[in-house]
């Protein structure tokens, strides 16, 4: 191997454990994959996460000081946007499936649920390419077994 591949980036990994850890919450992980999808005000996102919006809020700030969101004003609305996180969030599917040893449904409720394992993983194949398919878990659904 080479000795470059296998040295230690301590700051590329303080980045990575920042983001990890702005991920770690359920109501965070939520607000992610709706911005994923498409662009929503903060009280939409409360509405979405049946929480207050200063909570909303709160959430919003950690996932923005983690370079994780963006947001845009128009008038009196602020309107935010997810970076590219959808890959991390599809990842964070096949991981937990891969750990939990299966497919238990969606992670998160309504109509922004995270999808189950194997659609995630047809997705995450379709971006990544097969070199990253061939090392996540494989799991079907139970149509095609």
């Amino acid at each position: 191997m080479d000795a470059q591949e296998d040295s230690w980036d301590a700051e590329a990994a303080e980045r990575a454990v920042t983001v990890l850890k702005a991920v770690a919450d359920p109501s965070r992980y939520r607000l992610l994959w709706a911005l994923s999808r498409r662009e929503l005000p903060v009280s939409e996102l409360a509405r979405v996460l049946g929480a207050h919006v200063a909570a909303t809020s709160q959430h919003l700030a950690k996932l923005r000081a983690a370079g994780l969101v963006d947001s845009r004003r128009d008038g009196t609305r602020i309107y935010y946007r997810a970076a590219d996180v959808r890959g991390l969030l599809d990842e964070a599917v096949l991981a937990a499936d891969a750990v939990s040893g299966g497919g238990s449904g969606p992670l998160v409720a309504d109509g922004d649920a995270v999808p189950k394992p194997a659609e995630a993983e047809a997705g995450s194949r379709s971006r990544a390419g097969a070199r990253r398919a061939a090392r996540a878990p494989h799991s079907q659904p139970a149509t095609e077994q």
